[in-house]
């Protein structure tokens, strides 16, 4: 059984990690009627996936965001997108 102060670590050590991942990009394109849209990556200029159920905040195109990314069956896909 681990002690109480390993798991506060890990507990910790997780959500550092999570803080880690979280990226900042420009939103590309957004279309609301459709509920998807682009947004470019800052330090790679990549363009991820985003589908409205992965959005904190309204987002519109040239809007500064931070978010985190999940693989999805076609590949990345940005998920708890709000404004920065």
């Amino acid at each position: 059984m681990k002690s109480l102060k390993q798991f506060i670590t890990n507990i910790f050590r997780t959500k550092k990690e999570a803080v880690k991942n979280v990226e900042q990009g420009n939103v590309k394109f957004f279309n609301n009627t459709k509920g998807f849209g682009f947004i470019t990556t800052a330090s790679t200029k990549e363009d991820v996936f985003v589908h409205k159920s992965g959005l904190v905040d309204r987002i519109r195109k040239e809007d500064k965001v931070l978010f985190e990314t999940e693989n999805s069956q076609k590949g990345l896909q940005a998920i708890n997108v709000r404004l920065a």
